[in-house]
């Protein structure tokens, strides 16, 4: 007596259709005789092709749990000629089992040329100048792709000439291998040999392209570049890249920033950081100084006594920022700068500051935090 189909599927009676279904596509690919190694994979496949036959089948199924397999004797038989349960299923099972779909046409399934293909993306470089990075640019760049060819218009043709119908596919693109099998006659399917899959050959090659179709030209864009991007920023120009394949839409192009450092100012996200030397006589006495910034120059008051390494925020004098409103800051880290070369006046002057000073030094004492730090550290 055949075994029960839902125990052979390994579901519950209540079991919906999904359930089903998922069951029979795990046991035919453990108990497919092409790639099973146990000694009774065949009649193991059968007996899961014919459970799920009925199963699949409400019909069927409503007999089977009324009657048994004495209502559905028709059904099974071991699997005679072509089953009876969705041929989609079946095909998808072949694909995943062996890479291809080739099975599908010996059920009935239509197969077609190769499928569209989307172009290949391209990447090139562009280098900006750091003001061109902070408020943006028009730029053109240059970049090489195929595009179609300007002698046969795309065909691969010679001029005067048109490709010809495939004589081994016969403008299918795919020629079909048969082989008989314990269930029935299955036929593969594959790219055609002769043609690629193309279904048409080229008896003279049109002498610009050699029959691709399409040419090496050398492209010019401008590109819009943002304000804010810097070095590593990558920007997008949709359908700009490699052309499609059978009818496939385009790549992209990408554009990788590079900024060149700049004399005076260096980047640190959206602030810029200008490093600032004063004389000693601006720090202690206090001076209102001109500093650069990206929108030109701007006045800056120095109080007096200023440290070395103070900072000073001018706000709204950074980078704007890429993917919102408003700039960052500029900060202006200062330098007291230490004469090295003194006339005699200055000289002078200096003996008699050192003088009112004094000679005693201090050690710097340590701040209240460090010195919490230090204990709790």
């Amino acid at each position: 007596m055949p075994r029960d189909y839902y125990e052979v599927l390994g579901v519950p009676r209540n079991a919906g259709q999904d359930e089903i279904k998922a069951a029979f596509r795990r046991l035919a690919r453990r108990y497919h005789p092409d790639v099973s190694s146990e000694p009774d994979a065949e009649e193991r496949f059968k007996e899961i092709n014919e459970a799920y036959a009925v199963l699949s089948d409400p019909q069927k199924r409503a007999a089977y749990d009324r009657f048994g397999h004495a209502g559905v004797s028709g059904a099974g038989g071991g699997f005679r000629g072509a089953p009876d349960f969705n041929m989609g299923d079946f095909a998808d099972l072949f694909e995943e089992i062996f890479g291809f779909g080739g099975f599908a046409r010996a059920w009935g399934q239509q197969t077609t040329r190769q499928r569209p293909r989307r172009g290949r993306d391209l990447q090139i470089g562009l280098t900006l100048e750091f003001e061109e990075a902070v408020f943006g640019a028009a730029k053109e760049v240059r970049f090489t792709r195929n595009e179609t060819c300007h002698t046969c218009g795309g065909t691969g043709a010679a001029p005067g000439t048109q490709p010809q119908t495939c004589p081994t596919c016969h403008g299918s693109g795919r020629v079909r291998q048969t082989r008989t099998t314990f269930f029935g006659t299955m036929v593969q399917e594959t790219l055609c040999p002769t043609c690629g899959g193309k279904g048409q050959v080229i008896s003279q090659p049109c002498p610009t392209c050699r029959g691709r179709g399409v040419e090496r030209r050398t492209v010019r864009k401008v590109v819009d570049v943002p304000p804010g991007v810097d070095t590593g920023t990558q920007i997008r120009l949709a359908g700009e890249g490699e052309p499609g394949e059978n009818g496939g839409p385009p790549g992209d192009l990408y554009i990788k920033i590079k900024v060149k450092p700049h004399r005076f100012f260096q980047r640190k996200g959206d602030d810029i950081i200008l490093h600032l030397n004063i004389n000693i006589a601006q720090a202690a006495l206090g001076a209102e100084v001109e500093v650069p910034t990206v929108d030109g120059p701007e006045k800056l008051p120095i109080p007096a006594g200023t440290q070395p390494g103070h900072t000073f925020r001018l706000r709204g004098k950074g980078v704007p920022h890429l993917q919102r409103g408003g700039r960052g800051d500029q900060i202006v880290v200062v330098n007291v700068e230490i004469p090295t070369r003194l006339d005699e006046h200055q000289r002078a002057l200096l003996h008699e500051l050192a003088q009112s000073l004094g000679a005693e030094v201090k050690p710097q004492e340590r701040s209240f935090l460090d010195r919490l730090k230090h204990l709790l550290g």
